[in-house]
């Protein structure tokens, strides 16, 4: 459909201070919420940003008729929904139909979790006035934007993963549910299939995706976190076992046993970074062990609060305003680098090494920057254009990085930088899959194509490297 079929584009009217669910104005259903004769072929567009490029999609064809040359086959989820990625731009969105009040109620959702800085995909828009060449009215659909370098936990388990992996993948999963409940976000359907997983540094960062049932408050009490986290457990065993059945995972898996591991990884985030502390007024290092290890977990303590017993023998503490992101905001301050959690942690680790090296006076801001130039670009542009696509920059540096370190162990000399990009190069990223790549109308063996290659497999010609789930 294009321009010459009209669309009236609208702000989102997003009210940040609403709590719990959007209020029920619109219509259910596509039969309900048909147009007028007098707008039949007028699109309905709100988005934060009018994108012209919008209006060269068919959105007058029904979104599981789509013809292929709009759509990005990308690995997708499971949905309740009819789901297609498609070209926009030199980018990727996600269209999901759905009714009109469920999309302008998650589009609602998503925008203030973005506000937040809660990882999440972005909202893209809400289209509704969607209709078929004759007239007949079609659902509204909710646009998302693609997270570049992401997958389905699905695509994750295109061959055999280890329990390990799977543990790693639950425990990105908890650590998600956590930013989100301390924010007050209530999501209603945890699952692996409502998340998008990327690398982070040899882990995986979760993304929330679906957010059509979530409610925001103020605060959530502990009734709603642990149905949240019921509803987990339950959903993640059920997926679980669907990836048993089809000999997806070990068969020594238990997904039953393996589902309840989100419940006490859950338990024992939500405890360190909310429970209070009590210690004795000699144990004041204890402080700054608890900051020390808020930061670790990617939390930044801005404020705590310290009290005294009545008969002041004891301290006790506890972390007030705890933020998400530390190694990010630092790595992003000192450097301008946008990156995950975990990469962000390994690369100030060489860039405080590089700075103890080479001259441990130097001003923090500028030794970074040296750091960028020294180190960081000179990898980036060392990739070739063909392998650009593998992995995202950060995370092909801290590869390199860790593909030095094996390195060197293994020959116990100093590896100079360029030896070790052409190493990891021939070695390594060379038989990396894509994972920016866009297929077209990928079958099954394809997708199984779409594989998470363990550290075992990556460094099995360099002897002594260790397990990857180790």
């Amino acid at each position: 459909m294009t321009e010459q079929s009209g669309a009236q584009w609208h702000d989102e009217p997003t009210d940040y201070g609403q709590i719990g669910k959007l209020p029920r104005t619109e219509a259910a259903s596509a039969k309900d919420s048909a147009p007028p004769a007098s707008v039949i072929g007028s699109l309905n567009i709100t988005a934060a940003s009018a994108d012209p490029e919008l209006l060269d999609l068919p959105w007058h064809i029904a979104l599981e008729d789509w013809p292929a040359e709009h759509l990005a086959a990308l690995p997708r989820g499971i949905s309740r929904h009819i789901v297609r990625f498609a070209h926009l731009g030199g980018s990727v969105i996600a269209i999901k139909e759905t009714s009109e009040h469920v999309a302008r109620h998650e589009y609602h959702m998503l925008r203030k979790l973005a506000r937040l800085d809660v990882p999440c995909v972005e909202p893209v828009a809400v289209i509704t006035g969607r209709t078929t060449a004759d007239g007949k009215p079609l659902n509204p659909v909710l646009v998302t934007r693609h997270l570049k370098f992401s997958m389905p936990y699905r695509a994750l388990f295109s061959q055999m993963l280890r329990k390990d992996t799977l543990t790693r993948l639950i425990d990105a999963q908890a650590l998600l549910l956590v930013r989100l409940h301390l924010i007050g976000f209530y999501w209603g359907d945890v699952s692996l299939s409502n998340t998008l997983f990327r690398r982070d540094a040899g882990a995986f960062a979760a993304y929330l995706v679906d957010a059509e049932t979530g409610e925001l408050y103020p605060d959530l009490s502990t009734g709603q976190r642990e149905y949240d986290l019921e509803i987990a457990r339950v959903n993640i065993a059920g997926e679980l076992m669907d990836l048993l059945e089809g000999g997806l995972i070990e068969e020594k898996v238990d997904p039953v046993a393996t589902s309840e591991l989100i419940m006490d990884s859950y338990r024992r985030l939500w405890a360190e970074l909310t429970e209070k502390e009590s210690f004795e007024l000699g144990e004041r290092w204890r402080v700054g062990a608890r900051i020390r290890r808020l930061n670790e977990l990617g939390f930044d303590v801005e404020e705590y609060a310290i009290k005294t017993t009545a008969d002041g023998s004891t301290i006790q503490l506890q972390p007030k305003v705890v933020d998400a992101g530390h190694h990010q905001r630092r790595l992003l301050r000192l450097t301008g680098l946008d990156a995950q959690e975990n990469q962000a942690r390994r690369l100030l680790n060489d860039m405080d090494s590089f700075r103890a090296d080479n001259n441990p006076d130097m001003d923090e801001e500028y030794s970074a920057h040296l750091w960028v130039s020294q180190i960081f670009e000179p990898i980036v542009r060392s990739i070739p254009r063909e392998l650009a696509g593998k992995l995202e920059p950060a995370e092909v540096v801290h590869e390199v990085l860790e593909h030095r370190w094996y390195m060197s162990q293994k020959q116990d000399r100093h590896i100079p930088l360029a030896e070790t990009v052409q190493s990891y190069l021939d070695t390594v990223l060379r038989h990396r899959r894509d994972e920016a790549a866009i297929m077209l109308n990928p079958d099954t063996e394809l997708l199984k194509i779409l594989e998470v290659e363990t550290e075992e497999s990556r460094y099995a010609d360099l002897e002594g490297y260790p397990d990857a789930d180790d």
